[in-house]
């Protein structure tokens, strides 16, 4: 009888353990853009603007850019992020002087982690055609 509760214990056990440690953890999934905005300058250049939204938990796992991508998917500019945001969520970065093909009308903002990749919510701007807006 000894042996069948030890046995039952320590079942109960690795099976909490399990449920605790394996259904308990969180993890960062994909860069998701939130926000972004667009303004045209006076020299014809877009200055853009992103606001991101990941679970960083360090130097291993963070949302390390940002693109703007025209309608036939060419990679018009990157933002680069250089660090985790692991206590600043969600931020906002800007990137200046995008030259965008007179053509061009509409963008996508899109962001990637070093783990997942590109593939989280992304956000369409229609660009603005008057200065300063």
């Amino acid at each position: 009888m000894q042996n069948r509760f030890r046995t039952l214990l320590l079942v109960s056990l690795v099976v909490a353990g399990g449920a605790l440690f394996s259904g308990g953890v969180v993890t960062a999934g994909q860069a998701d853009v939130i926000a972004a905005t667009a303004t045209r300058s006076a020299d014809g250049t877009y200055q853009f603007t992103a606001t991101l939204a990941h679970a960083d938990s360090g130097w291993d796992h963070y949302a390390n850019m940002w693109e703007v991508i025209g309608p036939d998917g060419a990679v018009l500019a990157e933002r680069e992020l250089l660090h985790p945001h692991v206590n600043e969520q969600p931020f906002t970065r800007g990137l200046s002087g995008v030259k965008i093909p007179d053509d061009v009308h509409n963008v996508i903002i899109r962001a990637r982690d070093i783990v997942h990749g590109w593939g989280g919510a992304e956000v369409k701007l229609q660009l603005p055609m008057e200065t300063g807006q």
